[in-house]
């Protein structure tokens, strides 16, 4: 058995593969991972603009398209729903098998509509509309504006994937979201599915940043503990809030828990353990979302053991002491919110960019 299925089997977390393009799905390599224990796939324009413009897998379908007068941008999401809709098959048996607990595949909307609540439902609509099928996780970012989109897509039955999440207190906002969607939905909630995605390496790497720039010793051992110990204190706010009385209520209407799902566990720092993101949040009801190397270095020298919720003391401690010396994790959360934001943009944009010189070329 591999490490992947003992997480599942034998401590309640469900792996799922970061990453997405159309040579795994040719090839097979989706399909071995999906065996080998992957459980869902998450994507993003990052993601997508590395597949896309890293190979040839989509110039035939490319120069189709444009042929046939599609715009770059139009292009862009026939692709990204061909790769979509074929991975949904692909884990299609692991939705069923699991009665919807996994087997999701994760699109995101585009980066621009992130501060714009309307724009961002009309586009998730659209796109669960035009992908219908029920393992699809439709990605809202959970900025401001996305978290009021959250809650009208939830509202109307629609599985969403909140993603860019990087504090507590956004965090609590999002199940808030999540919580107040169920409660105005009037279909059946078992096949409202939701999880939030709680990214965890790029919090060490902007905390770590500001150790040391303060630079004493009591900063700079500090350094490496800061997103441990945040994605701890989010998963005992995950199981103070998916209980109680309100909750009990949802549950008695088919209601399912918004998992946390890890995401942006990738180790950043080389001094770090490369499988320090994964041996640390191990426990029931997640998700870790890996790449490919995380996945092979999990394999290889990983430890499965329920992890996530020890050093719960430890971790109060840590962001104490953090807030202490002048780094406050709320001003974190919102500088990686805007990175992140900007990120994805910036990646779309350069897509588009690629794409049209593509199109050129193609056309010469």
């Amino acid at each position: 058995m591999s490490r992947l299925q003992q997480l599942y089997d034998d401590q309640g977390q469900s792996p799922w593969l970061d990453n997405l393009t159309r040579g795994h799905l040719r090839n097979g390599t989706l399909r071995r991972l999906i065996e080998s224990g992957v459980r869902g796939v998450t994507s993003n324009p990052t993601i997508f603009a590395k597949a896309i413009s890293g190979s040839s897998d989509y110039d035939e379908q490319f120069q189709a398209l444009t042929a046939g007068g599609a715009t770059v941008t139009d292009a862009y999401w026939r692709m990204v729903e061909t790769d979509i809709t074929d991975a949904l098959d692909e884990l299609r048996p692991v939705y069923d098998g699991s009665r919807g607990g996994d087997g999701f595949v994760s699109v995101e909307l585009a980066p621009d509509l992130a501060r714009d609540t309307t724009r961002s439902i009309e586009a998730a609509r659209d796109l669960h509309n035009r992908i219908n099928q029920p393992n699809l996780f439709v990605k809202i970012p959970a900025t401001p504006v996305g978290v009021p989109a959250v809650k009208e897509m939830i509202s109307e039955g629609r599985s969403i994937n909140i993603t860019l999440l990087f504090s507590l207190e956004r965090y609590d906002e999002v199940i808030s979201a999540y919580l107040d969607g169920l409660e105005a939905c009037t279909g059946d909630l078992a096949g409202v599915h939701s999880v939030a995605s709680f990214f965890v390496s790029r919090v060490d790497t902007e905390v770590d940043r500001r150790l040391e720039v303060i630079g004493t010793d009591e900063a700079m051992q500090l350094r490496g503990r800061a997103a441990l110990a945040q994605a701890k204190r989010a998963y005992q706010l995950f199981r103070r809030r998916f209980s109680g009385a309100r909750w009990d209520e949802l549950v008695a209407r088919g209601a399912r828990v918004q998992r946390p799902l890890w995401a942006s566990t990738s180790t950043k720092n080389p001094a770090y353990s490369d499988t320090l993101y994964v041996d640390g949040l191990i426990g029931r009801d997640t998700i870790n979302t890996l790449p490919e190397a995380t996945i092979a270095a999990f394999e290889h020298h990983g430890t499965v053991a329920a992890t996530v919720e020890s050093g719960a003391d430890e971790a109060i401690r840590t962001l104490e002491d953090l807030e202490a010396l002048g780094v406050s994790m709320a001003d974190v959360g919102r500088t990686l919110e805007d990175e992140g934001v900007a990120s994805f943009a910036k990646s779309f944009d350069d897509l588009l960019h690629t794409l049209a010189v593509k199109q050129a070329t193609l056309k010469s």
